[in-house]
């Protein structure tokens, strides 16, 4: 499948708590269909997992789901969603990842069954392929760990299947490191477009052949999310930070084209775009994922969510209780507040007061409007190709930063201006073809990929 029409063609419709193609999954949840729920994400202390350590890890799960559901049921939530990501070692060892995976589906099993709460559990698998380099991407022992526990999984009662996978991130790490804005069109529209839909022809396989698990999506956060705390620590600039933001929504396309049907990943924060193109819900997160990272977008990232994360937090003890339990209240606040906003008919006021507290704050946040959203995701079903299109949404990305500045709306500093300007320069002088390309950058980056991975 190949998209060339934007399922959401207006800001008015691209908006939280409704997609055009909602998706029914777990235990009678349905996703995309009127209302924002949470998406609580948890993860264990400062723990060595090894095998004598296994029986404390499953403890701390079992405690922090048995937290998470009492605190859902308290708050009244009308759904819940649930990420297990799983550590490397829980990868590595298929086996622990199908455990706990079992482990949280049978608490949610039993909430909805003593409750009625709707639920579903996402299990984000680890991309054991980079644990060497140059990786070995389709073959190979890493490739296989992976993809079993993918498997297992799904059989341990996995609603959602999802992962973050790191195509072409040998090649983007370089390329960031040099503010080389063509070395990131080589690594986002070659390489890791060209991973994307092998691995999600795989990724779907394996939903397919088990009924009811659902291919979710992928996150660019290898790339997008890296230049955004590289650009935090100011050792990249946040004009580059957000031009590669933009980029980074066709890569993350090919995995819908490629069998998924969201929910997105969290952390893909490319998820406005892929929604106005796709239809499929997305989750995002923001200001209450600060537990996890800092981001310019705590606000903004909320205004078309359909799901609505805290990125992860570990199971440490706060003042009113373990922090897994205190992010649940916190994210059923934040769902309240928008699906009484849904329920009014004014979610475009909510999503307006979203949207304008940060927009123009920083160039990362203005990307993320609905309006440049929909800019962006226009641009890319213009092209055919994956180089065109990576190449058409930072031009778009860079016009719209270009713009906001021109008008007074977005104050720049020197140093920014003159980044905005090499970026403008770089994205110029793009070869015509994904073949040229390929030949420029092979002098510079050639010896970090194995091309076979790629198909090359």
């Amino acid at each position: 499948m190949r998209y060339s029409d934007l399922a959401v063609s207006s800001p008015d419709d691209l908006v939280f708590g409704r997609a055009p193609k909602p998706v029914s999954c777990g235990f009678g949840l349905t996703i995309g269909q009127g209302a924002v729920f949470p998406e609580v994400n948890f993860t264990l202390p400062p723990l060595a997992l090894t095998s004598d350590a296994w029986p404390e890890a499953v403890r701390h799960y079992e405690e922090m789901v048995e937290a998470i559901v009492r605190r859902a049921l308290a708050l009244r939530l009308p759904g819940l969603v649930l990420e297990l990501e799983l550590l490397p070692p829980m990868t590595e060892r298929p086996e622990w990842g199908a455990q706990i995976t079992a482990l949280l589906c049978e608490a949610l099993r039993k909430a909805h069954d003593s409750a009625g709460l709707p639920s579903a559990l996402r299990v984000t698998i680890i991309d054991l392929r980079y644990t060497t380099r140059p990786p070995r991407l389709r073959k190979g022992e890493h490739w296989e760990g992976t993809r079993a526990s993918f498997e297992q999984c799904a059989d341990a009662g996995a609603h959602i299947l999802s992962i973050e996978s790191e195509g072409g991130k040998e090649v983007s790490d370089e390329a960031l490191l040099n503010g080389d804005i063509q070395g990131m069109m080589f690594a986002l529209g070659v390489l890791a477009c060209r991973d994307m839909a092998w691995l999600w022809d795989q990724i779907s396989a394996v939903c397919r052949g088990r009924g009811g698990v659902l291919p979710g999506g992928d996150s660019a956060c290898a790339f997008g999310n890296t230049a955004m705390q590289l650009a935090h620590q100011r050792l990249l600039p946040e004009t580059f930070a957000a031009t590669v933001r933009a980029m980074t929504a066709p890569r993350s396309l090919v995995a819908f084209e490629h069998g998924a049907v969201g929910p997105s990943k969290d952390c893909a924060y490319e998820g406005p775009v892929l929604k106005a193109i796709s239809g499929c819900p997305i989750s995002m997160e923001g200001k209450s994922a600060a537990c996890a990272h800092f981001s310019p977008v705590g606000n903004i990232a909320a205004a078309c969510c359909d799901l609505w994360s805290n990125e992860s937090v570990q199971n440490v003890r706060l003042l009113s209780g373990f922090a897994p339990e205190v992010f649940t209240e916190i994210l059923a606040y934040d769902c309240r507040l928008m699906n009484e906003a849904l329920r009014r008919g004014e979610e475009r006021r909510l999503q307006d007061l979203m949207v304008e507290s940060d927009r123009y704050t920083s160039p990362q946040a203005l990307v993320l409007s609905p309006e440049a959203s929909l800019a962006i995701a226009r641009a890319i079903v213009g092209e055919d190709s994956d180089c065109g299109r990576t190449a058409a949404a930072a031009r778009t990305a860079v016009e719209l930063i270009r713009t906001a500045v021109d008008e007074g709306k977005l104050a720049l500093p020197d140093v920014e201006m003159r980044w905005l300007g090499r970026i403008e320069q770089g994205l110029a002088q793009l070869p015509g073809s994904e073949g040229a390309l390929i030949e420029r950058m092979m002098p510079t980056y050639g010896h970090l990929f194995d091309p076979a991975s790629y198909g090359l």
